[in-house]
């Protein structure tokens, strides 16, 4: 059985579902909606995310719920409140996402680097065109030995982690992703 925390449900963010998150994250791109349509300052962004917030706990009936449906509803509820302006600027923004490598890795097998990061690539891609920035990679070791086809940690498996960790830094700094895993 899941766990919802404070009963909110579960949010689709392309191919992942995110279930354990705050919602600080409304909240910045409220802000940011606000910044985009030249308002420097917008005091009602705490409180449109503590109604996002009860909405989510009490009223919406869905487990399951669409990041873009998500924004779609904060979008009608702006323009209910007049801030029209607001509504038409507001991007969605995800919560952070956690990513396993391990299954790019199984897909991949082993020997076939190359499919890995096409795949990862694609993922990455595919996470940022929903509105995540904010993406923590694990199983950063266990992917390095399935792409070695080793159950035991080696020196072709430090050298793989090195490659994978190189890519995701290089992503990182190519796409403005906060990427973290303790090795």
């Amino acid at each position: 059985m899941i766990s919802l925390i404070g009963n909110r449900p579960a949010l689709q963010i392309g191919r992942y579902q995110v279930i354990d998150y705050d919602t600080a994250w409304l909240e910045v791109a409220l802000r940011r909606a606000a910044q985009a349509a030249d308002i420097d300052s917008f005091p009602l962004a705490a409180d449109i995310r503590s109604g996002i917030v009860k909405y989510l706990e009490t009223k919406c009936p869905l487990k399951l719920l669409q990041l873009e449906d998500l924004f779609e509803r904060v979008r009608q509820m702006l323009v209910t409140i007049g801030c029209d302006h607001i509504a038409e600027k507001l991007e969605p923004l995800a919560p952070p996402v956690t990513v396993s490598l391990i299954r790019a890795a199984m897909d991949a097998g082993n020997g076939f680097e190359l499919a890995f990061f096409e795949t990862l690539r694609t993922e990455l891609s595919d996470l940022r065109a929903a509105g995540a920035e904010e993406i923590r990679f694990i199983g950063i070791k266990e992917s390095s030995m399935i792409l070695r086809g080793t159950s035991k940690w080696d020196k072709t498996c430090e050298k793989m982690l090195e490659e994978i960790e190189a890519f995701l830094k290089k992503w990182d700094k190519d796409s403005c992703l906060n990427t973290c895993e303790a090795r």
